[in-house]
């Protein structure tokens, strides 16, 4: 059982990923059919759906970390329609389709797609939940597709997906370069013994905010570490009394920014805030304890504990931070890779700016298709260069 967490540096959220990678005797193929870089959604739905569609081809899934390390198994669990923008053109129902991935693959991962809270300042619904105090009255101001899931779940789901259909998955072997041509070959910088090398005919790049010069989105992206705390679990008493007994997730529609959901075992997520790397967009140097992730722990705690009466003692018990990437348009980027235009053998994924617990999985699917060729890319996840 993995702990989805980078202890030492980003904290350590309130589940776990139940998956062990087995051991795999046969060697790998000379030539690999498809690569995917990134174990996380993105990465694990997309090597799940390619075996589905061809399991005769091979596809392994390189991670640089533990399966979950990334954003995947530290975001809060909102699940939210459409993008950051909204809808986009050919979308579709990201909700629907994430879904019916999720049914698709045997996937059980706690998914309650119940609709989630808009809340705001100005003028709440007159039948509104909530009610806080924080810079002003907070309300409910609408509500909109989406719901929550359990993020260890899901990472431990479609990771067993992926190996059920024959998926290969590398935990540890991290890429460290790309030789571009008609079949790129991967450089490792970490691995099996002997395993420095390999080739594949098509990859998808699906690292989200993590090594940007390797997918080719440096241009226009912002990654950044997102910071939440969860609560001990509370009664259904105070539940009622803070307008969550619904269970429904929640997030401003104005500033001071403010994100949660309640879980299972009645604990409640609070998120807020966004730290930057202090000297590089390498979110790897950025450590919770440092002063300023720490200041923004305990403004958030308190302002928590300020929202409503009832929780104005109530115990934390996890802080920790989950890498989030957005970019000048606030679309994501779902495009090939600025190296394999013309060749059109890799694409690359990420910059869901909050929205990447149903679309990640949701473009993971597409991502095969397109390699597949079964499906066009569309044109609004361009890089900024290629527009």
């Amino acid at each position: 059982m993995h702990a989805a967490s980078k202890a030492h540096k980003w904290g350590n959220p309130p589940w776990q990923i139940d998956f062990g990678v087995p051991a795999h005797p046969e060697p790998f193929p000379d030539v690999l059919d498809y690569a995917v870089i990134g174990g996380g959604f993105t990465g694990l739905a997309a090597a799940a759906w390619l075996r589905k569609i061809v399991p005769e081809k091979s596809v392994a899934v390189f991670e640089s970390g533990i399966i979950g390390a990334g954003a995947s198994g530290r975001t809060g669990g909102m699940a939210l329609a459409e993008s950051a923008t909204g809808d986009l053109p050919g979308l579709g129902d990201v909700l629907a389709g994430f879904s019916k991935i999720l049914d698709e693959l045997g996937v059980k991962c706690d998914l309650q797609l119940n609709g989630a809270w808009e809340v705001g300042h100005r003028e709440g619904l007159a039948d509104s939940a909530i009610s806080w105090n924080d810079s002003g009255t907070l309300r409910v101001t609408k509500e909109v597709p989406g719901g929550t899931i359990d993020p260890g779940k899901l990472v431990g789901g479609l990771a067993r997906a992926a190996e059920r259909f024959g998926a290969r998955i590398l935990e540890n072997h991290s890429v460290a370069n790309i030789r571009w041509s008609d079949v790129p070959e991967i450089e490792l910088a970490e691995g099996e013994p002997g395993l420095k090398k390999i080739s594949a005919r098509k990859i998808i790049f699906a690292t989200n905010a993590l090594s940007l010069g390797l997918s080719g989105m440096e241009q226009g992206s912002h990654p950044r570490l997102t910071l939440a705390v969860a609560t001990e679990p509370v009664s259904e008493t105070t539940l009622e009394r803070i307008g969550l007994a619904q269970r429904k997730p929640f997030y401003t529609a104005d500033l001071p920014y403010l994100w949660g959901r309640v879980r299972q075992d009645n604990s409640i997520i609070f998120g807020a805030g966004l730290v930057q790397s202090p000297d590089s967009d390498d979110l790897e140097g950025v450590d919770i304890s440092a002063e300023e992730p720490s200041r923004i722990f305990t403004t958030l705690q308190n302002r928590v504990r300020g929202l409503h009466r009832a929780l104005e003692s109530v115990r934390f018990t996890h802080r920790w931070g989950g890498p989030i990437m957005f970019r000048d348009s606030w679309k994501p980027v779902f495009t090939w890779h600025p190296q394999a235009v013309k060749m059109k053998n890799a694409i690359v994924i990420g910059a869901f700016a909050g929205h990447g617990v149903a679309l990640s999985s949701y473009l993971g699917r597409w991502a095969a298709e397109a390699l597949l060729e079964d499906r066009e890319l569309p044109k609004w996840g361009e890089l900024e260069d290629q527009v």
